[in-house]
């Protein structure tokens, strides 16, 4: 498994009954995880401490309840990287930090090649891979579904005084786009795929991972440029293993270009002890070293 232990403006903080307690920079938020189905916690004072809970709803869906004062929005730096929190209706916040994991590999990855590279991030959400590609010196097109997540990431680069770098925002479904760069003739160098589960399209287009995932994804290879360095693939579904994901890009990108493919899952380590809360899994594409 691959963690990150150097987020120093993120601690999670105990774990227990479906829940998981979190330091967010000053604040202390507690939130469902359905993976976490043990019973014991670590510190049980600390649950006390909680500036904002979510409660699930029976019927569905849920809501914050606020316990002290939150802004409405608030900054949380990874390295020399700044993202912005908003308490968002589904439990979300607006960051994975789960992700810096892939976040350094990214980074290393557009240093390492010494010149320019281009980067589609697809399902970009909020824009923390696009702000890390922007600030290592890519070009970067980010592309979601939701309006409202791009004016997000908007933000994300903005707080990161990255706004004059080379960045296109698109909302739109990401397999028609796909499609309309395909006709294009545009290439990128390295492209980063964080699909949801389910979801819906700018459009309404309805969108499953285990049904739609291949078909994307080979589609998706004729975007790859003739240097093409790094295929990133992030899930978090269950249902579908890591060898599941492994075998796409076998069939797929590295039919296109040979490379080593590897997966594993990555996680957040509990604060003072050997526990870790898994958090999905990353399937990666990269080009062998010559």
């Amino acid at each position: 498994m691959r963690v990150v232990h150097d987020f120093t403006d993120y601690t999670l903080l105990d774990m227990a009954n479906g829940q998981k307690l979190e330091k967010w920079g000053p604040y202390i938020l507690e939130r469902p995880d359905p993976q976490i189905i043990w019973p014991t916690k670590q510190n049980e004072k600390l649950w006390s401490s909680a500036d904002a809970v979510y409660h699930r709803s029976k019927s569905g869906g849920g809501a914050w309840e606020i316990k002290k004062e939150l802004p409405a929005s608030f900054a949380v730096k990874y390295q020399d990287y700044q993202f912005l929190l908003k308490l968002m209706g589904f439990k979300h916040t607006g960051l994975f930090p789960e992700q810096a994991t892939n976040w350094n590999l990214l980074a290393a990855t557009i240093q390492k090649a010494n010149r320019p590279l281009k980067v589609l991030n697809l399902f970009a959400y909020t824009g923390a891979a696009s702000v890390v590609a922007l600030k290592n010196g890519a070009s970067v097109v980010h592309v979601d579904s939701s309006k409202g997540m791009v004016e997000w990431a908007k933000e994300n680069v903005k707080v990161n005084h990255l706004e004059t770098k080379p960045i296109r925002f698109i909302v739109d479904d990401c397999l028609k786009f796909v499609k309309r760069e395909i006709r294009r003739g545009n290439t990128y160098d390295i492209i980063i795929m964080d699909p949801p589960s389910f979801g819906r399209g700018s459009k309404k287009e309805v969108w499953s991972i285990e049904k739609d995932l291949y078909d994307l994804i080979n589609e998706t290879k004729s975007l790859m440029s003739d240097d093409f360095v790094l295929f990133m693939l992030n899930s978090y579904s269950t249902g579908l293993s890591k060898t599941i994901m492994e075998n796409i890009l076998y069939l797929t990108i590295n039919q296109k270009q040979k490379g080593i493919i590897s997966s594993d899952e990555i996680g957040i380590p509990l604060q003072n002890s050997p526990l870790i809360l898994p958090c999905g899994q990353t399937t990666i594409w990269q080009k062998e070293a010559e």
